[in-house]
């Protein structure tokens, strides 16, 4: 409903955007709203990487690493480093890749996962969060319909 972390990390897709509901914005980002980087929450594909824990303690010490580097600063975490600490610190095979998950269509993942992976802008890090797998951080690279 009103995320204070989001806007910090919203130099992609630049204007107002909404937290969840896209139904306040539709008639004021209809026209700046064309490229892909846009439209949070309604898109139909998200690419991301991913880092999953089954321990807090750890997706925390994670989650610090990336705070340190770049969070802290307000910068963006680059895809490359962040798959760096995904090889460290995931638990799930896609570690191995730097967390890459791919493309995913909308449906494919479970509850938390979904609502997080496509509500995080293009190139911003959720905050931990908990899913039935454990916990996890998301790096959103793309989105398309």
């Amino acid at each position: 409903m009103g995320k204070d972390s989001k806007p910090k990390e919203s130099s992609k897709g630049k204007g107002k955007q909404a937290a969840s509901g896209g139904e306040d914005n539709a008639s004021k980002g209809k026209g700046k709203g064309g490229k892909s980087g846009d439209g949070l929450g309604t898109c139909t594909y998200v690419k991301a990487r991913h880092i999953l824990c089954e321990k807090q303690g750890k997706i925390n010490e994670a989650y610090k690493k990336l705070q340190d580097g770049w969070l802290n600063n307000g910068d963006k975490v680059p895809p490359a480093e962040f798959a760096k600490v995904a090889v460290e610190y995931s638990e799930c095979p896609s570690g191995k890749k730097g967390g890459d998950l791919g493309w995913f269509p909308r449906g494919k993942m479970a509850g938390p996962f979904q609502e997080v992976a496509f509500n995080t802008p293009v190139g911003a890090t959720s905050a931990p969060f908990k899913s039935t797998h454990g916990y996890h951080i998301i790096l959103c690279e793309g989105r398309k319909n």
